[in-house]
């Protein structure tokens, strides 16, 4: 299994307290000793792991000139759960899922963004494809400021069977898109067993994964651009869909 470093006082934090047994070691900044270097110290003591102090320009280094905030963890890759995973589940969870499937979204900046919306709108499980996306990275997991150890993400190979699987659950497909037939974000029922599916930067989402979508829905944009960025977009709409599920949707009077 390969090895990466993995950089930045969120991001080690939480490697440390969801998911230690892929640490290796931990390295600091010479002189830190301020109280959220301490609590990571504490915390590879727990555990048994090895923690050093860096050699010079080791920092940088590890994380490529990134912002490493005096700490980094070299940690062996995350093996992310597949289709079965993601059907059991489902299964297992006591309420209507809320699931966010990502259709070939690459830019790490972008998924580690998505992963700290997910975490903070209580998202269920993150669905991603294997080939043609970006996977839990070193800067995946600095953006998502701990959300990339908090969040379940699936790792599927074939998206549209992975839809198909959601749908024999009971969860109902609805898809972001540009379309005039769309229907507004504004007036979705979002409530309810739900997967909420969003393309890749620039192309949205491909042909069949449309096709597969129960629905669609649009974001009503009221200035000159036509659409947002995916990470942003995903904001707006689990905001919408978290907002919905803590309180009964009002019908309208006949």
């Amino acid at each position: 299994m390969a090895v990466q470093w993995f950089y930045g006082l969120h991001a080690v934090q939480s490697l440390l307290e969801n998911d230690y047994d892929r640490v290796l070691e931990v390295i600091l900044q010479p002189g830190r000793d301020d109280e959220r270097i301490v609590r990571i110290q504490k915390l590879c003591q727990g555990h048994g792991i090895h923690v050093r102090t860096a050699g010079k320009d080791e920092l940088p280094k590890v994380s490529d000139g990134g912002q490493h905030q005096g700490v980094a963890a070299r940690a062996r890759d995350k093996r992310l759960p597949g289709e079965n995973d993601l059907a059991e589940h489902i299964e297992s969870l006591g309420h209507p899922p809320l699931v966010l499937v990502l259709d070939g979204v690459t830019d790490p900046h972008n998924f580690g963004a998505v992963l700290r919306s997910a975490d903070a709108f209580r998202v269920d499980a993150v669905v991603i494809t294997r080939d043609k996306a970006v996977g839990i990275t070193p800067v995946v997991a600095k953006t998502a400021c701990g959300a990339a150890e908090t969040v379940p993400v699936f790792e599927v190979v074939n998206l549209v069977r992975a839809l198909e699987l959601l749908k024999e659950k009971g969860v109902w497909i609805a898809g972001a898109a540009l379309d005039a037939k769309a229907e507004s974000l504004y007036s979705a029922d979002l409530t309810g067993p739900l997967a909420i599916v969003l393309g890749a930067e620039g192309a949205g989402m491909r042909r069949l994964t449309r096709e597969h979508c129960d629905r669609l829905l649009m974001l009503p944009m009221g200035g000159w651009v036509d659409s947002l960025n995916v990470s942003v977009a995903a904001g707006v709409f689990l905001f919408a869909a978290a907002r919905q599920r803590q309180a009964p949707v009002k019908k309208a009077r006949n």
